[in-house]
């Protein structure tokens, strides 16, 4: 069965451009227009997930409505040198009827029913490092400034602040530091315990053996005080016979 025609109007139709630097967060806008009378579900999906911040990356677009999809790229190193293979797909397809789980939907839909477009992403560097970033993928030359506005807007908050990303580093290195913390006052808990542990079953092996020869020596020393006694008594005795003669 030949695959649909894409039942939406992407625009940029096959390129999505980022100029640099890149050394902050970068924003690219792809615009979607529904010009059916039906309602089309989306999905936005690209190779490279780690490195994009896609709002929003589905959803339902009504009858003859537009809606503006967001596309942030992560800062990295840009090497001109290297071959860039990022790209997108937006993935469509007629809405049923009724309620819509989005989860459930994409994972149990028919292949036959899918329409797809790919779009390739392309780095541009300026020409002139001094010059303002333009924006993505929008002609300056439109009188459109109520849509740049938004625009702008819509980048400032799908975007990444890099105060942000710092402070959210750091407070990832102090929790690091205090669970390494903890982890060596439990190390050192443990260590005294198990020597406080020894200490005590050496103490009771001492108790036991002092025990032991109490009772042996015991009935060996009662005999050899009536002996003492009795020697004590025979020399009182003497004595006390040569006393009387």
């Amino acid at each position: 069965m030949a695959k649909q025609d894409q039942i939406l109007i992407i625009e940029p139709p096959t390129e999505l451009k980022f100029r640099g630097p890149f050394t902050t967060p970068v924003t690219s806008y792809m615009k979607l227009t529904n010009p059916s009378d039906k309602s089309v579900c989306f999905k936005i999906k690209t190779t490279a997930p780690k490195k994009y911040c896609v709002r929003p990356n589905s959803g339902i677009l009504e009858a003859n409505s537009v809606t503006d999809i967001a596309v942030c790229l992560q800062p990295f190193e840009f090497d001109p040198n290297e071959k860039n293979k990022h790209k997108f797909m937006v993935q469509t397809m007629i809405a049923p009827e009724g309620d819509i789980n989005m989860d459930s939907l994409w994972k149990e839909v028919n292949p036959d029913n899918l329409m797809d477009s790919k779009l390739k992403c392309v780095f541009e560097m300026p020409m002139d490092p001094a010059a303002p970033p333009q924006e993505n993928n929008v002609d300056a030359t439109l009188p459109l400034h109520e849509e740049k506005a938004k625009r702008v807007t819509e980048s400032a908050k799908f975007s990444p602040k890099p105060n942000t990303i710092t402070e959210e580093l750091m407070k990832a290195s102090a929790e690091v530091k205090r669970l390494r913390e903890e982890e060596s006052a439990l190390r050192q808990e443990n260590l005294q315990l198990k020597e406080e542990l020894l200490r005590m079953r050496r103490s009771a092996t001492s108790m036991d053996t002092t025990n032991s020869t109490a009772t042996t020596i015991a009935p060996a020393a009662i005999p050899m005080i009536y002996v003492a006694f009795a020697v004590v008594v025979g020399l009182f005795g003497v004595i006390f016979g040569k006393f009387i003669l």
